[in-house]
């Protein structure tokens, strides 16, 4: 008859796998500032809807939200999103963010 230490086993979880959005927030913020072509879409309309994910980060791995800056452009008929990263926010005393 097995005991509960027999069943039991102490262990960690595995790390949280990178998503393609942290993999790609995390090349932004290697490299601040400087523009970079994130993504390639379908039509302006979900390109412009990719940015704003991103500049509002509801897309956590761009959290948080102002911290990157994010655009929607047709480029010779490919609709492109760049983004790039700017640094957190100010925040004032109350909270907020500084104006």
């Amino acid at each position: 008859m097995s005991t509960a230490r027999d069943v039991v086993e102490f262990c960690g979880p595995p790390p949280v796998a990178e998503t393609k959005h942290g993999r790609i927030s995390r090349v932004l913020r290697d490299r601040p500032a400087e523009w970079a072509v994130v993504q390639r879409a379908g039509s302006i309309a979900r390109a412009a809807s990719a940015a704003q994910a991103i500049r509002s980060a509801k897309l956590l791995a761009y959290g948080p939200a102002g911290a990157f800056e994010a655009v929607a452009r047709t480029v010779e008929g490919e609709h492109r999103v760049y983004a790039r990263y700017v640094g957190a926010p100010a925040r004032n005393a109350a909270g907020g963010v500084a104006a």
